[in-house]
């Protein structure tokens, strides 16, 4: 399976780090591929070393004006034009996707998945993974969109919450 995931390329205190090693071990080790944004550095960094130590496959889609921060060891490099071509190859590469903790980038990833779902443009399965409750407070937003009529579709159709790498990966029935 591919797995795309979107997370910070930013440094991050260990209670992120360790969860997010730890899930990446889980893909490597199950024998699975890593898709992410190609970023040797932050979390990014992290969720690649881990997949690479633990024998899985590394498949980067960068980004043209992010190239110096490429990882150099990929399987497989792919530099996309802008953040929008980006998001896009990695949606095509992957066969599910998995947010982790992040930013404005991250979150602008993850809305956008979601959006492309429920308009049916895409059935691959989509899993928060909530590492020390950080996507609670959207949790709950998407939860009152859901009770008040802005979602079209099953908010648990829609997306998953994994409290933990192991639940993650069990939603995506990997």
């Amino acid at each position: 399976m591919n797995i795309c995931v979107f997370c910070s390329a930013a440094e991050l205190d260990s209670v992120y780090t360790e969860a997010a090693r730890e899930f990446a071990k889980l893909i490597g080790k199950r024998g699975h591929s890593l898709v992410w944004g190609g970023s040797d550095s932050g979390l990014m960094k992290v969720v690649a070393d881990g997949v690479q130590e633990a024998g899985g496959r590394l498949i980067g889609i960068s980004v043209e004006f992010l190239r110096d921060m490429a990882r150099a060891n990929a399987d497989e490099m792919v530099v996309a034009a802008d953040l929008a071509e980006r998001k896009a190859l990695m949606l095509d590469r992957a066969d599910a996707i998995v947010v982790l903790v992040g930013g404005t980038g991250t979150l602008d990833e993850a809305t956008e998945i979601l959006e492309l779902r429920k308009h049916g443009m895409h059935t691959k399965p989509v899993v928060l993974l909530n590492t020390a409750g950080f996507y609670d407070g959207l949790r709950q937003q998407m939860a009152r969109m859901e009770a008040e009529g802005f979602l079209p579709i099953p908010l648990s159709d829609l997306v998953t919450f994994a409290d933990d790498a192991q639940q993650a990966l069990e939603l995506l029935g990997a």
